[in-house]
């Protein structure tokens, strides 16, 4: 499966940006989906994922309550809806997704074997 990630930008600290992971080829039917950022200097950590049949969703605890991540079936698409962002939240988000993620792993960037090209989120304060 051939990743798209989208929605990416320069925001002020409170503002929303929505990113949007879509797949060129294939669909995500019976994929895990994760969105994983990475901050200059620092390495690639968990955000949130979905398992597309369940629904199941998990997030890092750091962006809990604010961001949301959601998938639209018709569209084929995985969302990340961040609010209330933070300059700690800049960074290049990438959106990963595999079949074989096991829900000990699902925060695991080792678990995803395909990779967007990820797109840079700028939270100014």
């Amino acid at each position: 499966v051939q990743l798209q990630a989208s929605g990416g930008g320069l925001v002020q600290a409170g503002s929303s940006l929505r990113l949007s992971c879509a797949t060129s080829g294939d669909t995500f039917r019976g994929y895990t989906v994760g969105w994983f950022r990475q901050a200059p200097g620092k390495e690639r950590e968990f955000v949130a994922a979905i398992r597309w049949n369940s629904g199941l969703t998990s997030y890092e605890d750091s962006v809990k309550g604010r961001f949301y991540i959601s998938k639209d079936n018709a569209k084929g698409t995985v969302y990340l809806q961040m609010n209330s962002l933070k300059p700690e939240d800049t960074a290049v988000y990438y959106c990963a997704a595999d079949r074989n993620v096991i829900l000990s792993s699902i925060r695991d960037n080792g678990a995803y074997h395909h990779w967007g090209q990820g797109t840079l989120v700028t939270v100014s304060s």
